[in-house]
């Protein structure tokens, strides 16, 4: 479906980014998966040097999590892929293609969307009016077409017939998933999470993760994941990468990233799994 030309949405409060497609027009139902090149990024904030000589390649179409110890620069990290922040050296490549010059995100022709930790919902309006902003806002679509969207969405992360709720209504995890159903609502080429699993129950953890697993299987596009939650990140990502003192000390797959022989990561393992089998 063709939608309005130009660029359609700068990031803001509702937490989704879209550029222009390479012809000019967005089409909402043509997912494609991108690949994110991240070369020697640094940031400091004032003498905190937060992220330093970042190297790192995500490949396009897979679930991806950065894990660490809280502090170690993981969600300052998302916020340069989502461009909420600009390095101070160092680049990401997206496709191959720069985000940054001269120290200016420039237009990319994707489309990337981000849940944060607070899910960062309206509470003035109901589940499918968050569901539906971005869409409503740009005049993506026809108003009939828009609530298609808001109905199949949210049917995929298993809230069919919620539209009418409001948020005060919600459970943590509920909250979670309609930020999920939001940020898919345009069809994103990149997902990004930052700490999903934050504030949620065991149970409630369990079940935001096999509906990620879903959408992988639903998707072609690329996910990232920032967490410090390991077994949820051994669970569901192709890869994973750690990091710790601003710097990415081990990348692999979740059996490369348990049988490390780093120390630190080994720590973390521990101190995170507490010695439980299997994980």
């Amino acid at each position: 479906m063709d939608c309005e030309p130009g660029e359609v949405a700068a990031l803001g409060t509702n937490g989704m980014d879209t550029a222009t497609s390479i012809d000019g027009q967005i089409k909402i139902d043509s997912v494609k998966g991108v690949s994110v090149y991240i070369e020697k990024l640094n940031k400091s904030f004032g003498s905190h040097h937060v992220l330093k000589d970042i190297d790192l390649e995500i490949r396009s179409g897979e679930t991806f999590s950065i894990i660490g110890p809280s502090g170690t620069g993981k969600s300052i990290l998302l916020r340069h892929i989502i461009r909420l922040e600009t390095p101070d050296s160092g680049q990401i490549y997206i496709n191959g293609e720069p985000i940054f010059v001269d120290g200016n995100p420039l237009p990319q022709p994707f489309r990337s969307s981000m849940v944060f930790q607070s899910s960062a919902l309206f509470n003035s309006l109901t589940v499918g009016e968050n569901v539906g902003l971005w869409l409503r806002e740009h005049r993506i679509c026809p108003e009939n077409r828009i609530r298609g969207i808001i109905t199949e969405k949210l049917a995929i992360v298993g809230l069919e017939g919620k539209e009418g709720l409001r948020t005060s209504e919600l459970s943590g995890g509920m909250k979670k998933r309609v930020a999920i159903a939001r940020s898919l609502a345009m069809d994103p080429d990149l997902v990004l999470y930052d700490e999903p699993t934050a504030e949620l129950d065991p149970i409630t953890t369990d079940e935001l993760a096999e509906t990620i697993v879903s959408l992988r299987k639903k998707t072609g596009n690329t996910t990232i994941i920032v967490t410090h939650d390991l077994n949820f990140a051994l669970y569901l990502s192709d890869r994973i990468a750690m990091m710790y003192d601003g710097e990415i000390i081990e990348t692999g797959t979740p059996e490369e990233i348990r049988g490390s022989s780093n120390p630190i990561v080994q720590r973390f393992i521990r101190t995170t799994t507490k010695g439980i089998q299997g994980v």
